[in-house]
């Protein structure tokens, strides 16, 4: 059976909705799912209720280890416009582990196709941004094929969102856009990562949709990055050099 070693797109307390987690809390959910590794991003200041700048740069100082699970520590930025700003300084992100990039109304107004493909291009384009967030999400539609070209030349992942794809999922119905995403890693043999987006303990290592719009696309194991701390590590310290 396939196994699946981290989720790195999680969230707690600090995000400012549906969570009530601390980081505590979330390492015990990801430690009783047998995960190696769990990573915390929380939402950017722009998000209503998100993390305050305060809060990312004391993550320089958090625990390495809970619970038996290796802790990585980034953020969900919001981005802002069609130039790719972001909610959060690079003087803050260069000290994170990884950043997830993602477009959320109202910070963001949907736009064109080639609008909204441009903005998730210029967002990838600063050098600390490591995964674009949920780009299957139906009221933001781009155009994949040049979104993943621009994924491979910046060296970037692109989630799978689990959340999107459950049924209680609130960016429409995002399988074709998923099964785009996952069609385009096979055709170029370049990596995806699942992603739980979980707000709080309850789907901390949770893939289970995403896991299947895989098997659906017939993608190989080795191309969903999840299957390696290992294989995460290193694609993120292509990206991120100091990265400990």
């Amino acid at each position: 059976m396939f196994s699946y070693e981290f989720d790195i797109h999680t969230h707690t307390i600090a995000s400012g909705h549906g969570s009530s987690a601390t980081i505590t809390d979330m390492a015990k959910a990801a430690a009783a799912k047998n995960l190696k590794m769990l990573g915390i991003s929380d939402h950017g200041p722009a998000t209503l209720g998100g993390g305050r700048t305060s809060y990312f740069r004391n993550l320089a100082y958090a625990q390495r280890e809970r619970l038996g699970v290796r802790m990585l520590y980034g953020a969900e930025v919001n981005i802002l416009d069609r130039k790719g700003r972001l909610d959060l300084d690079d003087s803050i992100l260069k000290s994170l582990d990884y950043v997830i990039a993602s477009m959320h109304q109202p910070t963001i107004k949907p736009g064109t196709t080639e609008e909204n493909t441009m903005a998730y291009i210029n967002a990838m384009k600063n050098p600390y941004v490591s995964i674009i967030g949920h780009c299957d999400d139906t009221k933001f539609p781009v155009d994949y094929f040049e979104l993943f070209k621009a994924a491979m030349k910046y060296h970037v992942l692109l989630e799978i969102n689990n959340s999107s794809l459950s049924p209680e999922g609130y960016r429409g119905d995002t399988r074709f856009n998923d099964l785009l995403l996952l069609n385009l890693s096979s055709h170029f043999k370049y990596p995806v990562l699942f992603s739980s987006d979980s707000h709080g303990t309850k789907h901390v290592g949770d893939f289970t949709y995403a896991a299947d719009a895989a098997k659906l696309a017939g993608v190989p194991h080795a191309l969903i990055l999840n299957h390696s701390s290992k294989a995460l590590l290193s694609f993120l310290a292509m990206r991120q050099p100091n990265m400990p």
